[in-house]
């Protein structure tokens, strides 16, 4: 009896791993490259050295803030506002997508489209649209990777090499600028081009004045004055252990739940790439011999590599053998157009694709990397001349 039982157990087990594995990929390659680097330089009082925590904390601080504006519903409610303004389809799709590429650019590519990608499906089927939802979901989709690239805060790509290369903000919003003023006027064209036909069906309805009570008000001002908190670290205002600090005491005593819904597995694949970017560099050979892959390739490689495991991880993984920073930015944040994992953003629209049409996420997936590929070559033709 006891053998039967435990020859259940061992199937679903293994069902439970596989799906972890399916569903944290990025972190479980992570991690065994750690242990594999573990073999050459064993743990050592230097490991610690190896951990930037000024990005863990940021990272942290910024996604529990997000995460509560966003139970708040304010990013909602102010959608809901501006697409009261849409008289047809092509204004509807300007402003969509536009909410994605601005919204980004401070809220993160990720919470950008938690919010907006579930509210424009339900948007859709409501006005009779949802032939047109897989062009708008691919456009908000590359609006948010893209919007996202021009500040520090945008994603967490951009924090970590921010941080690490010791750039003011004023010189990382210059550097990626004209990038961004290039995807801006690609976006526009894009939904320019869109059909323009009347809408229909039953809109949202408006938001009225008194959209939140007193202690929601209470919780959005201590958000906001956190956000501001977490910018005066980004400019080197405020030290980062104070800001963890105060969101620590706010969230554990006055929003719990949120601190629950932190991606931590970003935090923990941070860690485990910090384990073996410090470690590959104490070993000379393989130090010298990524450095010499780079030495010149920065933006190609750092590319091509986001195809393969994110952009997050590509950016880790060179920065450690190479300091042209302005090449490896250009080469991460354009990395997040390609693959569906390219930037784990994108994942987030086709997730919530996937729950609305199911028998159409072959045809999304052919839209997706067309329209990738269409964004990815003037941009990575423009960079080369920056």
């Amino acid at each position: 009896m006891n053998n039967n039982h435990e020859d259940r157990k061992e199937p679903i087990m293994g069902a439970k791993l596989i799906a972890f594995f399916k569903k944290e990929t990025i972190l479980c390659v992570a991690a065994l490259l750690a242990v594999l680097s573990m073999a050459w330089i064993p743990p050592d009082g230097e490991y610690m050295g190896y951990i930037n925590w000024q990005v863990l904390v940021l990272l942290f601080c910024l996604m529990s803030v997000m995460g509560g504006l966003q139970a708040l519903g304010i990013f909602k409610a102010i959608a809901n506002t501006l697409l009261h303004w849409a008289n047809g389809l092509r204004q509807l799709t300007l402003l969509l997508v536009m909410l994605c590429f601005f919204f980004a650019m401070v809220v993160t590519n990720d919470v950008a489209l938690i919010t907006f990608v579930p509210f424009t499906i339900l948007l859709l089927q409501m006005a009779d649209l949802t032939g047109e939802m897989i062009p708008i979901l691919v456009l908000q989709t590359i609006a948010a990777n893209l919007g996202s690239m021009l500040t520090p805060i945008g994603n967490p790509q951009n924090l970590y090499l921010y941080t690490v290369s010791g750039m003011s903000p004023a010189d990382f919003v210059l550097t990626m600028l004209p990038l961004t003023l290039l995807s801006l006027f690609l976006l526009v064209l894009c939904c320019m081009l869109t059909k323009d036909v009347p809408l229909s069906g039953q809109m949202l309805p408006p938001i009225q004045g008194e959209a939140f009570s007193m202690r929601e008000k209470v919780t959005l001002s201590a958000l906001l004055m956190l956000f501001a908190a977490c910018l005066m670290t980004v400019f080197h205002v405020m030290p980062y252990w104070t800001v963890l600090g105060i969101s620590l005491v706010w969230f554990v005593f006055f929003e719990r739940d949120v601190l629950g819904k932190v991606d931590y597995s970003l935090l923990i694949t941070f860690i485990f790439f910090f384990v073996f970017i410090g470690n590959m560099g104490r070993i000379p050979a393989m130090r010298d011999a990524i450095a010499s892959i780079l030495a010149g390739r920065e933006m190609i490689v750092s590319f091509l590599c986001s195809q393969i495991i994110s952009n997050v991880p590509a950016a880790v993984l060179l920065s450690g053998f190479t300091d042209h920073w302005k090449d490896l930015l250009f080469g991460v944040n354009i990395g997040g157009l390609g693959t569906l994992i390219a930037s784990m953003a994108s994942l987030i629209s086709y997730k919530f694709f996937v729950q609305a049409n199911e028998k159409a996420k072959g045809k999304y997936l052919k839209h997706f990397t067309i329209m990738n590929i269409l964004f990815a070559i003037p941009l990575l033709v423009v960079a080369f001349f920056l």
